[in-house]
């Protein structure tokens, strides 16, 4: 399986050079990855492994994500994040690019948080319609009555009610490879994935 970390650079148009069709993209930069860690079955119960992206200054670290890294050989690194894989012949230190973990036309899924949206009512959490705006009704966008009567005397759990929306993990399957430019470290895929521009996201081919 192909994954890698990357950080989305945001959306645009791609037009395909073969017939010209045009195609709404995100705009990845996928890689490169260091691996900082390999799980082995034998020793920690299951194959994985740990990949490191996004360079950042040593001051950013504590001493013990610094001394992590190094014993792996990578630099300072934003984020590090497992993947559930063999390691094959990969090597401790070994660097991951784009190019090397994806091709044009393979089918994705990624990873990441969602734009916060703060506190937010029913109509625009749940997709819920307003009441009434005529004779004297108050309940434009109120949620309405949740609770049954005497017998539970209480409120079910997992009810749709106003509360966070966004900021959450959110995964976008199918998501088809257009373009790979290895020398960029770049990866445009058809459609949007989640989280802002900027954002961190975890980018592994479908099974």
């Amino acid at each position: 399986m192909g994954a890698l970390l990357g950080r989305k650079l945001g959306m645009t148009q791609f037009f395909d050079s073969e017939d010209g069709h045009v195609e709404r993209v995100t705009v990845l930069e996928a890689g490169p990855c260091w691996v900082t860690g390999i799980r082995r079955g034998e020793r920690d119960g299951y194959d994985a492994l740990q990949l490191g992206f996004g360079e950042v200054r040593e001051k950013r670290l504590t001493k013990g994500q610094l001394g992590h890294l190094r014993k792996a050989g990578a630099p300072a690194l934003r984020r590090v994040a497992e993947f559930r894989d063999e390691a094959g012949e990969l090597e401790m230190g070994a660097q991951l690019k784009v190019g090397d973990m994806f091709e044009k036309g393979q089918t994705v899924k990624v990873s990441g948080v969602s734009k916060g949206k703060g506190f937010q009512g029913t109509v625009k959490r749940h997709n819920f319609s307003r009441g009434p705006v005529t004779h004297g009704s108050h309940n434009v966008r109120a949620p309405g009555s949740i609770g049954a009567s005497a017998t539970p005397s209480r409120v079910f759990k997992g009810i749709r009610g106003p509360g966070q929306m966004g900021n959450r993990r959110v995964t976008q399957r199918g998501l088809e490879v257009v373009d790979v430019r290895a020398e960029d470290n770049l990866l445009l895929l058809r459609g949007s994935v989640p989280g802002p521009k900027g954002g961190i996201v975890e980018i592994r081919t479908e099974r």
